[in-house]
């Protein structure tokens, strides 16, 4: 008869749970760090974006900063939790996690969901509006690396009735966020559904197959006449920015406070983009223009630096943690941040075209901010058990 030990030993590898806790505790400080510095630059654009406007309304300038340290206050309470337990529970109640989202994804297409800018992808819980695609991306990659990972940090691998399961789990609300529609957020869902997959030592004959079917639906969608209106005019204003519709308009205005913010930027509440109102909702998807306008292209370095040290410490996470649930979460967190973030500063720039989605941590959105705080609190979980002595990305 197997023993405990020996059962677990299985589990983990050669890493015992006492060896287990010996690591636990060595926080990351740098991931935490970057957050950190990302959450309050986001703040500091914000009040940029939107003092003049409230103060030409009569309201108070700083309604919007005084709503997003909020945010970052009770996204931090969420995730606190998360930060200081053991992410291995989160396998046992995955399954509830993802049907409380799908669950939440249905309620948003009924009347009881709340259109804004053409899209019904909220709804009302007492005084609060919620995003669930929001927190989606998290349910999504937690329930396909319970699916696809063993215990064991040297699983081989799933099998190819794991691979289907876990793709038609990420389908679903694939589906329900198309149907919003949130193309945007959809497309980052299908980027981490194609990550975890590979990540989770999937054959590659899945992982070619998952790029051909993002490819055939891409045509599908163009050529089925899919496309809400509006989300027609975002493409064609991306091929034809010379254009007169109102998304062109948005792009030009965008580029113009980028390329003015020179080498420095203008000076901290002296853009003059900025406070002209010239850019529709500044604070949320077009938050990037901001720091470039009022802090140049040092700010804006400073900022894609936050991101590309926080992408690095998850990374470092995923190749150090000490089972494959643990690794494939991570590394599908860290495609979720980095691909999110490439798409929207790549559209301020006029290099994608306008999807939507918000630059983590840094826009103006409760939802947004609620599940990024909570994708840190995992990675740092992560990190805290960490196999010892090994080697990581970057060191």
């Amino acid at each position: 008869m197997t023993s405990p030990t020996a059962l677990r030993a299985a589990r983990y590898g050669s890493l015992t749970p006492v060896r287990l806790r010996r690591r636990a505790g060595g926080v990351d400080w740098l991931l935490i760090a970057a957050a950190a510095a990302l959450c309050l630059a986001g703040a500091l654009s914000v009040y940029a974006a939107t003092r003049n406007g409230l103060r030409a309304q009569g309201r108070n300038p700083a309604g919007y900063l005084v709503r997003d340290l909020v945010n970052i206050a009770v996204g931090a309470a969420l995730a606190f939790p998360v930060f200081i337990g053991d992410y291995r529970r989160l396998r046992a109640v995955a399954p509830l996690l993802y049907a409380a989202v799908c669950a939440a994804l249905l309620v948003v297409l009924s009347p009881a969901g709340t259109v804004v800018n053409g899209a019904r992808a909220w709804f009302a819980l007492g005084p609060v509006q919620l995003e669930p695609s929001a927190f989606a991306k998290l349910a999504v990659v937690v329930m396909m690396a319970a699916v696809l990972a063993s215990g064991s940090r040297h699983d081989p691998g799933p099998g190819s009735r794991d691979v289907a399961l876990a793709l038609v789990l990420a389908g679903v609300p694939m589906l329900l966020i198309l149907a919003e529609p949130a193309l945007g957020i959809a497309l980052v869902v299908a980027v981490l559904a194609l990550t975890t997959v590979a990540v989770a030592g999937a054959p590659g004959r899945w992982v070619v197959g998952l790029l051909a079917a993002v490819a055939v639906g891409a045509v599908l969608l163009a050529q089925l006449h899919l496309l809400k209106p509006y989300q027609v005019q975002r493409f064609t204003a991306f091929t034809q920015p010379a254009g007169q519709s109102a998304v062109s308009y948005q792009m030009r205005q965008s580029e113009i406070a980028i390329g003015a913010g020179g080498l420095l930027g203008r000076g901290y509440l002296e853009g003059t983009q900025t406070n002209g109102g010239f850019i529709p909702e500044q604070q949320t998807d077009f938050v990037f223009t901001v720091t470039a306008e009022e802090s140049g292209f040092a700010g804006a370095g400073t900022l894609l630096a936050l991101i590309g040290m926080l992408c690095w410490r998850g990374l470092r996470i995923a190749q150090r943690a000490p089972d494959a649930f643990g690794r494939t979460v991570a590394a599908g967190i860290v495609s979720w941040l980095a691909v999110q973030s490439f798409v929207n500063i790549g559209m301020t720039l006029g290099i994608m075209p306008v999807t939507g989605l918000p630059l983590p941590f840094v826009s103006y959105g409760g939802s947004a901010m609620f599940a990024d705080l909570l994708a840190v609190g995992l990675l740092v979980s992560i990190g805290r058990q960490h196999v010892p002595g090994r080697a990581a990305i970057g060191g």
